[in-house]
């Protein structure tokens, strides 16, 4: 073998060092695998440790050894079913420790288990396969199953026949209460209300289960908590983000997404509406606010700002997240360079940069201000849809009413109606959208550089290893791009189908059939379920891109419906419920622990849209932010209690509730939040001013069932919080606390007199704070923060 080769094959057995392969055969079953899958278990070891010098990249390629395509693969290193033949092997099993890979003196040594591994798989003939991502998905029946009365849906059968080929049982179903809480989360981001939970648990029928179901779906909260997910997906904030921060007009794109999401807008109407809205015929409002989506990039026009640098900036930004978003790919990485680890190269990158060319970037240059909010033109003044048409029905009637004279009679109903026109005219809110102008020059820059002119013109273009867009005679647009997208037979549909039903299923399962949410590329994890990913990826497409169905179908099936409680076993062979033989059980988002206590106290205002909210924070949490300097001032009244989605969302300095609790700050998108367990938390949930409000207006409800004594009332805000009854053991331990703090506020009465400052209950001062501390135990509780 060359000298060349040799050198490669040392890189290769290198790389397989670094990896874990503690996953084989069925996902959570080590050690039963009898035929290795290319894709799962073969192609993620090579992209995570080989493909970045022996991969896409043909500028950084070593020694011309490229592990990606099949044909060089298997000429220079694997010898399908030839172990002595085949160099990589013989230096992984060699015993010569000058031939011996990895090399002795490298400290690392692959185990016998991956030596194994690799070895069958040569074996077997070292197959490659296609890779999925990029393959549209196809048609696949529902697996033969034993126990068909478990199966709501056809996805089910799809869950359970690999777990009874490994003779494993999904989990029971879960109690009623759980289950009504459960869904009333994922759907509403609210819990059910204690006559909710009552009603189903008296009476968990098939048909009251779904009636509750399209009672959430027809709930405004259905959007606003959708909403949510897809404002981190796009990167939503109220500010730039960039040099001083300043607020930016943005928030009629958030209502839009909340109004589309509740009237069930297809996605394939959702996704053209926002990148290419301003493009279609004789666009409606609506479709207007919705190109706001390609303005929430990070923008600055600080005074040292080269127009031309923030050009390349802001093409990069905007590549990184439509390729996250609808493609589950990152693009971006092909800025500089060929992808490392995909096959998006550098022209690929500046080809799909150059659709927005046609944006107008250069007004927000001339007349950006530090004022706040900044101006950031090309910006229109709109009302909300209901207020559009409030005024259409004011017009109208004062059209009807209006006299010949100039001037209506003060008092007049006239008068009134102009006077109400007026008010409606002046509560309009700006926002950003797009504008097209005439196309920039868009040329490849090598190595990114922004300075370097040399690269040729880029004509817009999607990769080319991709479908193309079929446009004769003309410059493909945004508009093209976003129906390519959405387009199963002449785009990429399919695969965009795929990338959002994996994450809706994420959203229903708390993970993914894809535990990689943003990248179906070379890095991220294969599917552990790919025929039910295929079929409910089709389904989607042809039930016309209806999000409300998908999600029904989700919520309706078993194995929904199954119980997070896991075996010590069971979690010993399947630690990240690979198989959803169980459903998931963690800490709500940021923005949901606080609606639920709002919800819980009576505190929380029910109102959709408008301007963004600020809530209690700590004083001086701005000092830091400059041009200009502020100080922030919270709400008062009816928009302190409003729903988290509302919330002021400062890039630099996101709110540190929602900070602590992992919402992300949004300068990328975020297709999946971390889940953290801080004490930072729980001290959150102890002395956050809204979080201590939250506890007194418990302790008010609670006060002011009458006719219950103590542990009556102990059980009813335990309840409102858990959402199931308390054990007589915790309503001791609860009871205990709070004859402690009765007897602690009688002996501090100043102590008690500031906690009962401004509440309405007549009660004496010291029976509500101790109350109220029983209130923050019960809200610090993993339960009362905690979907099950």
């Amino acid at each position: 073998m060359s000298r060349h080769i040799g050198h490669s094959i040392v890189t290769l057995a290198c790389c397989f060092l670094f990896v874990s392969l503690g996953v084989a055969g069925e996902p959570g079953d080590p050690g039963q695998q009898t035929h290795w899958s290319f894709n799962r278990d073969i192609r993620p070891i090579l992209s995570d440790a080989c493909f970045y010098c022996h991969g896409p990249d043909s500028a950084h390629r070593e020694a011309d050894l490229r592990l990606d395509v099949a044909e060089q693969a298997h000429e220079d290193a694997f010898i399908g079913g030839d172990l002595t033949q085949s160099e990589a092997w013989r230096r992984i099993a060699s015993e010569d420790p000058d031939e011996l890979m990895p090399p002795p003196d490298s400290g690392k040594k692959l185990t016998p288990e991956q030596m194994e591994m690799i070895g069958q798989w040569i074996r077997e003939g070292a197959p490659y396969d296609p890779y999925w991502a990029y393959v549209p998905p196809r048609q696949h029946a529902p697996p033969d199953i034993v126990d068909t009365d478990w199966a709501n849906d056809p996805l089910d059968r799809f869950i359970l026949a690999p777990l009874e080929k490994q003779s494993l049982r999904p989990a029971p179903d879960a109690d009623p209460a759980t289950l009504i809480r459960r869904v009333s989360f994922d759907l509403t981001g609210l819990p059910p209300t204690a006559e909710q939970v009552a009603a189903f648990v008296a009476d968990p029928t098939e048909e009251n289960y779904r009636r509750h179901v399209d009672h959430l779906f027809a709930s405004p909260a259905y959007g606003e908590r959708m909403a949510v997910y897809w404002l981190d997906l796009v990167r939503y904030a109220d500010t730039v983000g960039y040099h001083g921060d300043q607020d930016h007009n943005i928030s009629p794109y958030r209502d839009y997404v909340i109004d589309s999401l509740n009237a069930n807008v297809p996605l394939d109407r959702f996704t053209i509406e926002q990148l290419a809205g301003d493009l279609l015929p004789d666009p409606t409002t609506d479709q207007i606010i919705a190109t706001g989506y390609n303005r929430l990039l990070q923008t600055s026009h600080e005074g040292g700002v080269q127009p031309k640098e923030y050009l390349a900036i802001y093409a990069a930004d905007r590549i990184r997240n439509v390729s996250a978003v609808w493609m589950g790919a990152t693009v971006g990485c092909a800025q500089c360079h060929d992808h490392k680890y995909d096959p998006y190269r550098i022209d690929d990158f500046y080809a799909m940069s150059a659709f927005f060319a046609d944006i107008d970037e250069a007004a927000h240059f001339k007349n950006g201000t530090n004022s706040l909010p900044t101006r950031r033109d090309p910006e229109i003044a709109v009302l909300s849809p209901w207020q559009r048409q409030w005024l259409q029905q004011i017009e109208s009637e004062i059209e009807k009413t209006s006299p010949q004279t100039s001037e209506p009679e003060p008092g007049s109903r006239l008068a009134q109606l102009i006077e109400l026109r007026d008010r409606l005219e002046k509560s309009k809110r700006r926002t950003m959208i797009t504008r097209a102008t005439q196309p920039r020059e868009v040329r490849l820059l090598p190595r990114g550089n922004w300075l370097d002119d040399s690269g040729p013109i880029m004509q817009p273009r999607v990769p080319e290893f991709l479908p193309a867009i079929d446009v004769v005679d003309r410059r493909p647009t945004r508009l093209d791009l976003a129906q390519w997208l959405v387009d199963p037979q002449n785009g990429v549909g399919g695969l965009t189908a795929r990338v959002f039903v994996n994450r809706f299923w994420y959203l229903m399962f708390g993970r993914g059939l894809s535990n990689s949410l943003a990248d179906f590329g070379g890095q991220g994890s294969p599917p552990t379920h790919p025929e039910l990913l295929d079929q409910l990826a089709l389904d989607f497409v042809q039930s016309g891109w209806d999000i409300k169905h998908f999600l029904r179908r989700l919520v309706l099936s078993r194995s929904y419906r199954q119980s997070s409680v896991v075996s010590e076993s069971m979690l010993s062979r399947d630690p990240y419920n690979e198989l959803f033989a169980r459903q998931s059980r963690y800490r709500l988002p940021a923005e949901m622990v606080r609606d639920h206590v709002l919800a819980i106290s009576d505190q929380l205002v029910h109102r959709v849209g408008g301007a963004s909210i600020k809530p209690y924070q700590p004083v001086g949490y701005y000092r830091h932010l400059n041009f200009p300097q502020r100080r922030y001032q919270s709400d008062t009244g009816e928009k302190q209690w409003r729903r988290g989605v509302y919330v002021h969302w400062q890039r630099q300095f996101l709110h540190p509730m929602l900070k602590a609790m992992d919402a992300p700050s949004r300068e990328e998108c975020t297709a999946e939040r971390p889940r953290s367990n801080t004490p930072l938390e729980a001290l959150v949930l102890l002395n956050d001013p809204t979080m201590f409000r939250v506890a007194t207006g418990l302790a008010e409800v609670c006060l002011d069932e009458n006719g219950l004594d103590d542990m009556q009332r102990l059980h009813s805000m335990f309840g409102r919080a858990t959402g199931r009854k308390a054990t007589q053991g915790e309503l001791d331990t609860l009871n205990r606390l709070l004859l402690s703090e009765r007897k602690h506020f009688a002996d501090h009465p100043a102590d008690a007199d500031r906690m009962a400052k401004n509440t309405h209950v007549s009660v004496p001062a010291t029976e509500l704070a101790a109350w109220t501390s029983v209130a923050r135990a019960v809200l610090n509780l993993y339960e009362t923060v905690t979907r099950n």
